[in-house]
């Protein structure tokens, strides 16, 4: 081994472990940034080489972002729930998961969700009374294909967003902005063909969301879990029908944006 490659390796294993410090301060803290270069290496007691590597690999992770010439530290990005679900999706993507998968994991993780909806003594007031607003909303919508599909896809949005466990909360989360994503890419297309499914089929998904709130606000937990069980095998039948051997996206503009607006994501 030469010298030079021999001063490489420690030089790497102090990056480390101050980048493992200071992350462990990013999760913790609530600093929106971090002490300057120049503060860094007196606090550490290490050479700048081995700070501007730690930022490097916090950098790669999506946690910080160095700016040239910046006065203060670096920028922090603390991890939330659509960055997961944007490192779930692309594990899946690269995984070649395909669309029946995914639909599949929906059908046994979101009706769980409406149950523990249910289940809340709250809902009432918080609840339905989003679910309510949002079937208002398709309910004007079912003229326009793709803006119903949004709007509607929404609806199982705000449904996961309302799960108490927060785990649960945000890897289903994470799936179901995925299917919107395939979902909402499949209304485009068949609008421009005009293959999208009459405005009487757009009703009677109205009527399904009416139907699943309704068991909601009663508090009845098996029935509206197994009210969505249903719905979703319905729907997503749509898509399956014609890409079911289709892989999961979640590398696409379409799909990012969609994680980012979700509201379960965004709890």
């Amino acid at each position: 081994m030469t010298a030079a490659r021999r001063g490489r390796v420690p030089q790497r294993r102090i990056a480390e472990t101050v980048a493992e410090e200071l992350r462990v301060r990013i999760l913790a803290e609530g600093a929106d940034r971090l002490p300057t270069q120049d503060q860094l290496v007196e606090e550490f007691g290490v050479s700048y080489p081995s700070i501007r590597e730690a930022l490097r690999i916090l950098e790669t992770e999506g946690l910080v972002t160095v700016r040239r010439g910046s006065v203060g530290g670096a920028e922090v990005h603390r991890p939330d729930g659509a960055a997961a679900a944007y490192h779930l999706g692309l594990a899946l993507q690269g995984g070649r998961v395909t669309l029946r998968d995914l639909a599949e994991g929906l059908r046994m993780m979101e009706p769980l969700c409406a149950a523990e909806c249910a289940r809340r003594p709250d809902r009432a007031e918080t609840v339905v009374a989003a679910l309510d607003a949002n079937i208002e909303a398709s309910a004007g919508l079912v003229e326009d294909g793709v803006a119903f599909t949004r709007t509607a896809r929404e609806f199982h949005d705000l449904l996961v967003s309302f799960m108490p466990n927060a785990t649960v909360r945000s890897v289903v989360s994470g799936l179901v902005a995925l299917w919107s994503a395939q979902e909402e890419a499949w209304a485009v297309t068949v609008a421009r063909r005009g293959e999208y499914p009459s405005p009487a089929e757009a009703e009677s998904v109205v009527r399904v969301h009416r139907r699943i709130a309704g068991e909601i606000a009663d508090g009845d937990a098996v029935e509206a879990e197994r009210l969505v069980r249903s719905h979703l095998a319905a729907t997503q039948k749509l898509l399956l029908d014609r890409s079911e051997d289709g892989v999961v996206d979640a590398a696409s503009a379409r799909a990012r944006q969609a994680m980012r607006s979700s509201r379960g994501l965004r709890l």
